[in-house]
């Protein structure tokens, strides 16, 4: 029996509801007293300044020690009539390290966490790192051939594997360690790897489903190819490289640079005559695998060639002159070659017509299927070979630059070259049109709503997607190739773990005449992530956090990845759970220099957030930039940062890209702005300790107090704050939320309220305002500033109502009514002489146009003089 009235006591006898009773009320009393010690330790003499290094050291392993970012924290009602706020982390790479782009998205979304958390919602923000096929295998397989000089293929697959796991037990939480310097609140109990087995599951079963449902199917079609890596690619993973004109490249494989960014114009001949048809290409190498030229059927050029062929000058191949209307009349000639097996337009020009795909490439790029002396030369190498025999041969007419754009593999810098394999794939027509549908229908709430128009292109236009991938490290795909030892069976394929059993009834044979053989190839990195928000949780098993917190509330996340990845969570959610995996979709912008520049390596301004945390003394690392580029990068950091960057902290760092976030516009960020926000905080740290000192170590805060004019002034621009701040959380309008925080506490806290207090010019210095302003103050800021929030909370008295809440991060975030019910209602005359001039100005700007307009109705006069005297008549 597991209930508490069968406990058993020391003496053997089951322990009565009230000795159980009493137990728990001294455990309740024993950590009561631990949580105070702790705290109590912690309040140090606050320091003169404010110090991030101080001020970070020790706050988030409390906050996790006591179990704040876990949604059961605090009392459970179900339901939780405040609801449920549950995001899950776009999951970083196990391979990577922190960019300023992961710290804009763990500002946002740890701020809107943290502010949902605050508001007693049941709050979970749900940790996870993708296993990144093809960035950890390159990364391991460099490791093994710099220590011990073997390739994985040294190794086999199972070996390698060990030692991709061994790695990323040794490595692979790095991220996460860097997400907690960030002050992301995140249950990390909850933390989840795409290859943990739970995931792997609800993968397998994924694809399974899908397959059964005709949904996954099995085709030969062109794909992205990265030879060096041996593996076909997503285009999220193709970098476009745009080129000006001839331009030379380093190629992985090859010692010198290959030229690129040329045209190159050439003859074929009809056949039966001595006319000829001059075509041009970029890739002249792959003029061995074509099988027509193409004109379009409104060109009168070559009206009298239909039905002709044309012959290739290094083979007997005969190729018929094809009529499409794709053709580019006014480009070049207008007659294009066509190489269906190497080139996507000339794929579907192939299909179309019924062409001969002749593919010349292998998986290493060699060269196949051609005539000697071309036959098995390296690509790039074949690219001059035929560009001299054309010139031997008299076919040759002429080159010239072009501007072009060269696909380049981002994880190997190879060349992308189009190749046909037979892959696995995905039909999205009509999961792409209920995704499309979803957000048209108002199910799906894209922010900002200009995203509106990609959305619907890419998923009305969507084509097929490819999920399988020629790598070790990944999820196996969940296949298997069958030969049954019975001549009378042709061969096929079944898939799931009772393989050999569905083999042996569909092809009606017992079980010892089947063979299996498991495909080779892995799923693409993207469709496990497509899943997440519900593998997670247990799917396809019905647990209850998937019955809690699935759908969930929010993706953030940036908007390069919306069709990549966020389309597809919409798809793979609808077909699989038949829910939509969140509710709204906000997008944040990207992150690019002070000078509005991509952030890249070879202009040196990639910044590792951490590094704007604590300070650096920039030096260039060791990277795999030529030289003129490390020179390049090199002057650039020069330029930009010439005595390195200060220390900034954590919290002045995500209050700058708060602030920075105005939706629909890139993020031009200057690491100045960053250290100024640092100079904020210590405004606040000198702010609140100079009103420590004024309160002084007797002051008992109270929930009511009388106010005087500048009281209830300073109350009334918290209440704006306070509904400024809610109202920019609910709509995402970070700098709304920043805008009110920095006025509030800068402008009229320090520079008006706290300089009256400061020159006592009034006869009513009311300590319970300045607590009030103090307090709700510092909570206002917390979500966005954690640390020196929590640090400066602690250090003030609680009031009776606050009292049962140990960090400001689980104590309720201030209400607009909250702090309007310490002045409405009340009628006065007041006058208030202040010196400063900026609070003149202010003051008078306020009274007169700023005032809340449910309550503004106000008689201003003034009174000459170096020390203005300012009379105010409210009614609120």
């Amino acid at each position: 029996c597991y209930s508490q009235k069968c406990v058993p006591s020391l003496s053997g006898k089951p322990k009565t509801e009230a000795q159980l009773k009493k137990e728990a009320k001294n455990r309740e009393k024993l950590e009561k007293f631990q949580k105070k010690k702790e705290m109590e330790e912690k309040k140090n003499p606050l320091p003169d300044s404010y110090s991030p290094q101080y001020v970070e050291a020790a706050w988030y392993s409390w906050w996790e020690k006591q179990g704040y970012f876990k949604p059961e924290y605090g009392p459970m009602a179900e339901p939780n009539p405040r609801g449920v706020f549950m995001m899950c982390i776009p999951p970083p790479n196990v391979t990577g390290s922190l960019h300023l782009g992961h710290a804009l998205t763990n500002a946002i979304q740890d701020s809107l966490t943290r502010w949902h958390r605050m508001r007693g919602e049941t709050t979970l923000w749900n940790p996870g790192c993708d296993h990144a096929g093809i960035a950890t295998q390159v990364v391991v397989e460099k490791k093994l051939m710099r220590e011990r000089g073997m390739s994985r293929h040294n190794l086999g697959r199972d070996q390698f594997i060990q030692e991709v796991w061994k790695w990323k037990n040794e490595k692979g939480d790095r991220i996460y360690h860097q997400l907690k310097k960030l002050g992301s609140s995140l249950d990390w109990d909850r933390a989840c790897f795409t290859m943990d087995p739970k995931l792997s599951y609800a993968v397998q079963e994924a694809f399974i489903r899908l397959h059964e449902d005709g949904v996954i199917y099995r085709s030969k079609r062109l794909v992205n190819w990265s030879c060096t890596l041996n593996s076909a690619i997503s285009d999220i993973e193709v970098d476009k490289k745009e080129l000006t004109g001839r331009t030379l490249l380093p190629v992985p494989g090859y010692k010198d640079k290959v030229e690129f960014g040329v045209l190159v114009s050439f003859s074929y001949k009809i056949e039966g005559s001595d006319e000829e048809v001059i075509v041009a290409t970029t890739r002249i190498e792959t003029m061995l695998g074509d099988s027509a030229v193409a004109v379009h059927p409104a060109d009168p050029r070559y009206q009298h060639l239909k039905g002709k062929m044309v012959l290739h000058p290094f083979c007997d191949r005969k190729m018929p002159i094809v009529f499409d209307e794709f053709v580019d009349v006014n480009f070049g000639t207008g007659a294009v070659k066509i190489t269906p097996a190497h080139d996507h337009n000339d794929y579907e020009v192939g299909n179309r017509h019924n062409l001969a795909f002749i593919n010349i490439l292998d998986e290493n790029g060699l060269l196949i299927n051609v005539p000697a002396p071309f036959l098995g030369m390296k690509r790039f190498e074949a690219r001059k070979a035929v560009l001299q025999a054309l010139k031997d041969r008299g076919h040759f007419k002429e080159t010239k630059d072009n501007p072009m754009v060269v696909p380049v593999c981002s994880r190997s810098k190879d060349i992308v070259e189009p190749l046909l394999k037979p892959q696995w794939y995905v039909d999205c027509a009509d999961m792409g049109k209920q995704a499309a549908d979803s957000v048209r229908e108002g199910g799906l709430k894209i922010i900002p709503d200009h995203h509106h128009k990609t959305w619907f292109n890419w998923l009305d236009n969507i084509r097929d997607w490819c999920i399988s991938r020629q790598l070790w490290w990944g999820h196996r795909i969940p296949a298997y190739f069958v030969t049954v030892n019975d001549p009378s069976v042709k061969p096929g394929e079944v898939r799931s773990e009772a393989a050999r059993d569905k083999a042996a009834k569909r092809f009606n044979v017992s079980t010892d005449k089947i063979t299996l053989r498991q495909d080779e190839d892995v799923l693409d990195t993207w469709f496990s992530s497509g899943i997440f928000p519900f593998s997670i949780f247990g799917w396809p098993n019905e647990t209850q956090d998937l019955s809690v917190f699935y759908p969930g509330t929010l993706l953030e996340t940036g908007h390069d990845i919306l069709f990549f990845w966020v389309a597809r969570m919409v798809m793979m959610g609808l077909k699989l759970t038949g829910k939509l995996p969140f509710k709204e979709v906000y997008l944040h912008a990207v992150v690019r220099d002070a000078h509005g520049r991509k952030m890249s390596k070879s202009l040196g301004n990639v910044i590792d957030p951490l590094d704007v945390i604590t300070g650096i003394s920039l030096e260039l690392q060791d990277s795999n930039l030529d030289p003129v580029e490390v020179e390049k990068a090199k002057q650039g950091q020069k330029s930009d940062y010439p005595t390195g960057i200060p220390e900034c902290g954590t919290d002045a760092l995500r209050f700058a890209l708060c602030a920075y976030t105005s939706q629909g516009r890139d993020i031009n960020m200057d690491v100045n702005r960053i250290l100024g926000y640092r100079h904020f905080c210590n405004k606040l740290w000198n702010a609140v300790k100079f009103a420590m000192r004024t309160l002084g170590d007797n002051f008992v805060p109270s929930e009511k107090a009388q106010e005087s004019v500048s009281d209830r002034w300073i109350l009334s621009r918290l209440c704006t704050a306070v509904g400024l701040c809610n109202a920019g959380f609910q709509a995402y309008d970070f700098p709304a939320i920043t805008t009110a925080i920095y006025n509030f506490w800068l402008y009229e806290l320090c520079d008006v309220y706290l300089v009256r207090v400061c020159l006592h010019l009034s006869a009513c210095e009311n300590l319970q305002t300045l607590f009030t302003c103090l307090e709700t103050g510092l909570r206002l800021l917390a979500p966005i500033m954690p640390f020196v929030g929590e640090e400066l909370y602690q250090r003030l008295p609680r009031r009776r109502s606050q009292d049962g809440h140990p960090s400001i991060h689980v104590t309720p975030y201030p209400e607009t009514e909250e702090v309007r019910e310490r002045f409405k209602g009340l009628n006065f005359i007041g006058t208030l002489s202040i010196i400063n001039h900026r609070a003149c100005v202010m003051l008078s700007v306020i009274c007169g146009l700023r005032w809340l307009s449910d309550y503004r109705r106000c008689v201003v006069s003034s009174s000459a003089g170096t020390v203005r005297t300012w009379t105010v008549r409210w009614s609120l």
